[in-house]
């Protein structure tokens, strides 16, 4: 930290009370009042450098009183800065600091001490030590920068603050290589440059990692934006160390960005002291706007993570619809490296009263599908084949993401069916290679939501393929009495043939039994693709084998779903001409062993249509 000394008395700091007793041995023939504060004080030491007084003096009238009286209300620095400038007038010593020097100089501009009116005036010797000491050292700019916000306008007449950015900046891209950013957020190097040239550098055993954007993390938002364009503009630092100082920023003014709950802490005692909620929430909202404005254009310089923390705070802090769309944008290009987690981010919508916002979702899921559509088409084919395999490879993460996120919102019983179908719909076929995740959250919304009719059941479980459940899942599917009658004929199905598969012999389906199954929607001509059997389970939600009821009570369940399909008129006949007491005997029938499963349900059937034709 730099001080100078100006004056030609001892090196001593005076109050007001001392300037008030020095001028009590002249003749005191001025009052001055600044701020509520009033000074006794004799003209010609301050009329002598300061224009401003004389033009004063001379235009106010003469008070009947032996003292002239004058006001200076909007004296830019306040009290200190005016007993600075009047020190300097009577010849006191005064000491500059980073502290103080930016009011000092609007102080001095104010009372206009130019060389005019002196030489060797305090404007000029401000200057002197301003460019020449504080400017050249980092921590001192970076204090004078924030001092410079209790006299804005003065400041940026002046242009004290843009000469402050410039240097800061410029410290910043003169060792571009030399800057590497600290995940640790704590306090690092600070490099000082003293008068004479001298750089004064003080190392700890951590090294310089993250020192010069902890440091700027200290700035009011508006200075540190101006801070970081100016740094941005230099073309020097990579993109990941502006997103990274991005995030020291953001975690240091809003503490709680990291917290899932969805709450936003106070900026500090002090603010919740002064401000009220809203204003603080205004703050908030603005800060966020500003990083969300100086997020680097480059993929990956942030996380995904991240940016999707934003989002939530976004959410939370009702900021602009343009910040949510780019934040939404931003996250789709990148959400192959989301979690679960990242995505619940809270509803606060009033014409919404579900808990977390599945429209945002669905509206960066939109973003991630798009991209790759308006890429280049005249790219040299390797490197398109690596451009597909990479999008490939992300929609199949994407897939598995989404089923997991859906299981978690399944939860809610104010999430509409539609919304549901609507965003497991987005995920393109090919993306799913199982359907256990998806099977599992349309488990889930069932349970949550008993008061769907049968219609609605069916309309859910559509987006459902049986021939890639695994087997673990279809033996829970054949015994879920929430699944409509049709999945449950399509999952015996596709684990008969998966049975007859693995031993090696497939028996073609008889004519009435392959009718069934097209009514059903499936075609028996097409052969079952293998499934995976290595999909992760939740606990909660755990299909163990010893969980599994028996043989009887899966026929307990075709009973119970026999009993409610609509599917069958009061003659016992289906629309295809099946007899319903037949089937329903064969399919209670169903044996032990997988691969026997529905033998008895051809032969049966068999039997059933030949009797029907001697009728």
């Amino acid at each position: 930290m730099k001080f100078m000394k100006l004056g030609s008395r001892p090196d001593t700091f005076y109050t007001a009370e001392a300037v008030r007793s020095v001028s009590s041995e002249v003749s005191s023939d001025l009052i001055i009042q600044v701020k509520g504060s009033r000074y006794l004080l004799h003209k010609f030491p301050l009329l002598s450098k300061c224009l401003r007084l004389q033009k004063l003096c001379s235009e106010s009238p003469e008070s009947s009183s032996q003292h002239q009286i004058v006001q200076l209300p909007d004296f830019p620095g306040g009290v200190e800065a005016f007993e600075l400038c009047a020190k300097f007038c009577y010849g006191i010593s005064i000491t500059l600091s980073p502290y103080n020097i930016v009011a000092a100089r609007c102080g001095a501009e104010y009372l206009q001490m130019t060389e005019e009116v002196e030489k060797g005036n305090l404007i000029q010797k401000l200057e002197v030590f301003f460019n020449s000491c504080i400017l050249r050292g980092w921590k001192d700019s970076i204090v004078s920068l924030q001092t410079t916000k209790a006299s804005p306008m003065w400041s940026e007449d002046l242009g004290i603050t843009s000469r402050c950015i410039e240097a800061v900046a410029a410290k910043v891209l003169s060792h571009p290589s030399k800057v590497s950013l600290s995940h640790s957020h704590s306090r690092r190097v600070r490099d000082d440059v003293s008068c004479n040239g001298n750089e004064s550098v003080r190392h700890n055993k951590s090294g310089n990692k993250g020192w010069w954007a902890e440091d700027l993390a200290e700035l009011s938002i508006d200075l540190y934006w101006r801070t970081m364009i100016a740094i941005k503009s230099g073309g020097k630092i990579p993109s990941n160390l502006i997103g990274d100082a991005l995030k020291i920023y953001a975690s240091r003014w809003l503490p709680n960005i990291t917290n899932n709950g969805g709450h936003l802490k106070k900026q500090s005692v002090a603010d919740s002291e002064s401000d009220s909620v809203g204003e603080i929430a205004s703050k908030h909202r603005l800060l966020l706007e500003s990083v969300v404005s100086l997020l680097p254009a480059e993929k990956g310089a942030v996380s995904c993570g991240f940016l999707l923390k934003l989002l939530k705070a976004s959410n939370i802090l009702n900021a602009s619809s343009s910040s949510k769309m780019e934040l939404a944008r931003r996250v789709g290009l990148q959400l192959e490296e989301a979690t679960v987690n990242d995505l619940l981010i809270p509803s606060l919508s009033y014409t919404n009263d579900t808990v977390y916002d599945v429209e945002l979702v669905r509206t960066i899921l939109e973003q991630f599908m798009s991209q790759g559509q308006t890429e280049n088409i005249n790219l040299e084919f390797q490197e398109s084949r690596r451009s597909s395999s990479a999008s490939h490879s992300s929609k199949l993460k994407v897939a598995k993401l989404v089923d997991r996120y859906l299981q978690e919102v399944a939860r809610d019983v104010n999430f509409q069916l539609s919304k549901f179908i609507a965003l497991a719909e987005i995920i393109p076929d090919f993306a799913r290679h199982d359907h256990d995740d998806l099977y599992r959250a349309i488990d889930i919304y069932l349970k949550a939501h008993p008061e769907l009719n049968k219609s609605e059941r069916k309309r859910l479980c559509r987006i459902l393929d049986c021939k890639k459940l695994s087997m673990e899942a279809c033996m829970h599917a054949a015994q879920n009495e929430l699944l409509p009658l049709r999945v449950v004929v399509q999952v015996l199905f596709f684990e008969q043939a998966r049975a007859a598969q693995a031993g090696g012999k497939v028996t073609d389906l008889p004519t009435n039994i392959k009718a069934l199954l097209t009514a059903h929607g499936i075609d028996p001509s097409k052969p079952t693709a293998p499934l995976s059997t290595t999909t992760s389970i939740h606990a909660e939600d755990n299909w163990s084998v010893s969980n599994f009821k028996s043989p009887k009570s899966r026929s307990s369940t075709l009973r119970m779903k026999l009993a409610e399909d609509d599917d069958f008129n009061q003659n016992g006949l289906t629309h295809d001409g099946i007899g319903r007491n037949s089937r329903f005997k064969a399919i209670c029938a169903i044996p032990t062993q997988p691969k026997k499963m529905l033998s008895k349900f051809w032969s049966t059937t068999n039997r059933t249509a030949a009797a029907t034709e001697k009728n």
